[in-house]
């Protein structure tokens, strides 16, 4: 979602700062903004839309000071305009915020009624004006910070800045991600360690409602009750480097490119292919006696996660229950003692995922976590930590990080399976020798590229597109849609292939185009039998398969795209190819942004 970065320099910071928004574009974001101290006095320059615009605005306004913060906005209170852009500022105080003050609009109108003027409709501007009346009544920054923060309820990072200490920063957490970063005669605050990554490699990150004062000489950290702490200065491992699309149009289509070998690299973690077994992290309870699994996660996690579930019940008999994170607290589960909860994200500070995971630790659940940042609040806060290694995902369609999730899931359940006496030693070498060979498995799959390149404009046209899957295909029809419409804009559902007649065969006519995913095996031929009702009725279908499943029911259809025969186990991982390059290519051909589609943020850190 939003991003964050701050710098207590020795030089003029206001390029520096731009280069660190740069870094987090991958975010997603609609407006942009940065702020000094210069003079005596605080300066701003906003745009809305991309950073160009921002860029173009300090070009020709340049921003001078040696002290400043600069944010990426994406909308949650008030529009994407200028006047709503970060950073928000009063004569006293100019500062950024990533999350949501969800009892803003009391205090705004407590600050109304005590004569405060608000220029934005943002929940921000508020702490704005809370910290700035305190400094006009004469408090220290430091002070009027810490009688702030009591006041703001919901999820917040915050980086303050302040005209009458012009060598001075501010910084706060609660519920959203803040890192400190430690230079040579600098210090920085960041979002995460990419936006620092050219300025230092030596950060700390700040724990559940720490708050921080920065200076040029370090950094001073209290914890929510205001007590000095000491946080952990640990080496980053994020490359400087920007990270650029070599050879590739999109961010998306590289990382689509790149799944075989992350997949590979992740597998490595979790396969000894000496012994034929999986191996997971060490921990310290049984994995045997689990006797029901929670998973909670949103989007494509879900989905990865919705994959699991089959597995987890065919090869382990575990009972499984899956919630998508925002409905998990307000159902109120019922979580039974010993039960383990598996969190599914890519960024691990997805906020209403971190919410349920905190509500789960509490009613007692074992917490595992599979996430692609090691050193997440998610990462950090589970009993186990399932780590993907699928690299930095800058598109903010998840393709990538949901290929490794789907991989350590595998894994996990063949662990599960074993733990529970239902996987054999010769099983468990099978299940091993299939997950080695899905990434040469993907690589075929991304061999049809050009191919699915060439009927891109068969969907194009379409307003509604269906897709239809059965067993572990039905998760991947829904994740086809969700691509299609995340990045096309074209409105797109997935169905299991079996309830076409129970609604949705409604909407079939010749001007919907019907995706169908089976690979052959045993839920095929009921999967065909299903497509046949759609063709019976005019529909245009799409048949992903491989070549035994496109001889049999490949004559009548639009157009075919064929899978490598694969193990039912790596079908998900290598049938994910397919319905992310169709969404791709689709995409470009309509001319949308693919990389950062409108009104999607990348990692989402409110509810």
């Amino acid at each position: 979602m939003c991003g964050i970065i701050g710098i207590v320099g020795a030089g003029d910071v206001a390029e520096r700062l731009v280069d660190g928004l740069k870094r987090l574009e991958y975010r997603g974001y609609d407006s942009a903004g940065v702020a000094t101290v210069h003079d005596g006095a605080i300066e701003r320059r906003r745009a809305e839309g991309k950073l160009v615009n921002l860029v173009r605005e300090l070009r020709d306004e340049p921003l001078p000071g040696v002290t400043g913060i600069a944010h990426t906005r994406w909308a949650t209170h008030g529009a994407p305009t200028t006047s709503n852009a970060h950073p928000h500022a009063t004569s006293e105080v100019a500062l950024v915020h990533n999350g949501i003050i969800e009892n803003f609009k009391p205090l705004r109108d407590a600050l109304v009624a005590r004569g405060r003027h608000f220029d934005s409709e943002t929940d921000t501007e508020v702490v704005a004006h809370l910290v700035s009346e305190k400094i006009e009544q004469g408090l220290s920054p430091k002070d009027a910070v810490a009688q702030v923060l009591p006041q703001l309820h919901g999820a917040f990072a915050l980086a303050i800045l302040f005209r009458s200490h012009p060598d001075l920063l501010i910084g706060a957490r609660l519920g959203s991600p803040l890192v400190v970063g430690y230079g040579d005669g600098e210090t920085y605050l960041g979002s995460d360690a990419l936006a620092l990554a050219p300025l230092t490699q030596k950060i700390a990150y700040l724990e559940e409602g720490d708050w921080v004062v920065i200076t040029r000489e370090g950094a001073e950290i209290f914890d929510k009750d205001n007590q000095p702490v000491a946080r952990a200065v640990t080496l980053s491992g994020v490359s400087g480097a920007l990270i650029d699309k070599g050879n590739h149009r999109h961010f998306m289509q590289k990382e689509i490119f790149e799944q075989p070998v992350v997949v590979a690299q992740t597998l490595r973690s979790y396969l000894r292919r000496m012994e034929n077994q999986v191996a997971l992290p060490d921990m310290d309870f049984d994995l045997g006696q689990v006797k029901r699994i929670t998973i909670v996660a949103c989007g494509t996690s879900f989905y990865a996660g919705l994959v699991a579930k089959y597995w987890f019940e065919k090869f382990a008999r575990v009972p499984v229950d899956i919630d998508v994170a925002s409905e998990f607290r307000y159902r109120d589960p019922v979580l039974e003692k010993g039960g383990l909860a598996l969190f599914i994200s890519q960024s691990g500070e997805t906020a209403d995922t971190l919410a349920a995971l905190r509500h789960a630790k509490a009613a007692g659940q074992i917490i595992a976590v599979v996430v692609n940042v090691p050193t997440s609040s998610m990462a950090r806060e589970a009993d186990l930590l399932l780590p993907t290694h699928a690299g930095p995902e800058i598109g903010v369609a998840s393709t990538k990080a949901f290929t490794c999730q789907l991989a350590v899931l595998a894994a996990l359940a063949a662990n599960l399976a074993r733990a529970a006496g239902h996987l054999s030693p010769e099983e468990e070498a099978e299940i091993v020798w299939h997950l080695s060979e899905a990434p040469a498995a993907m690589n075929q799959a991304l061999g049809h590229d050009r191919e699915i390149e060439a009927m891109a404009h068969l969907i194009a046209p379409a307003r509604d597109v269906l897709y239809l899957g059965r067993g572990p295909d039905y998760p991947m029809a829904l994740e086809g849609a969700l691509k299609l419409k995340e990045i096309s804009y074209i409105h797109a559902e997935g169905y299991a292939a079996g309830e076409m007649k129970h609604g949705p065969i409604a909407l079939i006519d010749e001007l919907v185009p019907v995706i169908v995913i089976a690979p052959s095996g045993p839920l095929f031929d009921k999967t065909v039998s299903n497509m046949a009702e759609v063709q019976a009725r005019g529909g245009k279908v799409v048949l992903i398969s491989d070549a035994d499943g496109i001889a049999q029911a490949g004559e009548n259809c639009m157009a075919t795209i064929e899978m490598p025969k694969v193990h039912p186990l790596i079908a998900p991982l290598v049938y994910a190819v397919p319905v992310q390059l169709l969404a791709y290519h689709v995409a470009v051909l309509k001319g949308t942004d693919v990389d950062q589609p409108r009104n999607l943020a990348k990692s989402v850190t409110v509810e």
